[in-house]
């Protein structure tokens, strides 16, 4: 399946630098920043640096050393958020919307990391 990436989208402006962010971690091939709009006491950004539409188009073409590399961070990010429950949090979620059904906003992979509080059930039956 073709995926037609948007250089204009706003994470693309963040990691080219044209808008500033507030940092959590970077690394070659990922960057990590606090959302502008936090849902939970942690709300955090995970995106990859390379031009991923969602978490299928990134998982079927990024390459190895650009998924670890991501799932590590993530990984990093929750231990020192203090919401891991292998460590003293309580847990968190991570959500990656993707398409239009799926409510995904802006066209860049990402995963947001919510914790820090009860979060309740993502979804209710219908």
């Amino acid at each position: 399946m073709p995926y037609d990436y948007d250089q204009q989208n706003i994470f693309a402006k963040i990691l080219r630098g044209e808008i500033p962010n507030r940092t959590v971690r970077e690394t070659e091939h990922t960057l990590a920043f606090e959302d502008i709009r936090p849902q939970a006491p942690v709300h955090v950004l995970v995106i990859p640096k390379g031009a991923y539409v969602n978490f299928d188009h990134f998982g079927a073409e990024a390459t190895e050393a650009e998924i670890v590399d991501f799932t590590r961070v993530v990984a990093a990010i929750c231990a020192e958020r203090g919401v891991a429950p292998g460590g003293a949090g309580e847990g968190y979620r991570l959500i990656s919307n993707s398409g239009e059904s799926g409510a995904q906003e802006v066209p860049h992979m990402h995963v947001h990391i919510l914790g820090g509080r009860g979060l309740g059930r993502m979804l209710e039956p219908a």
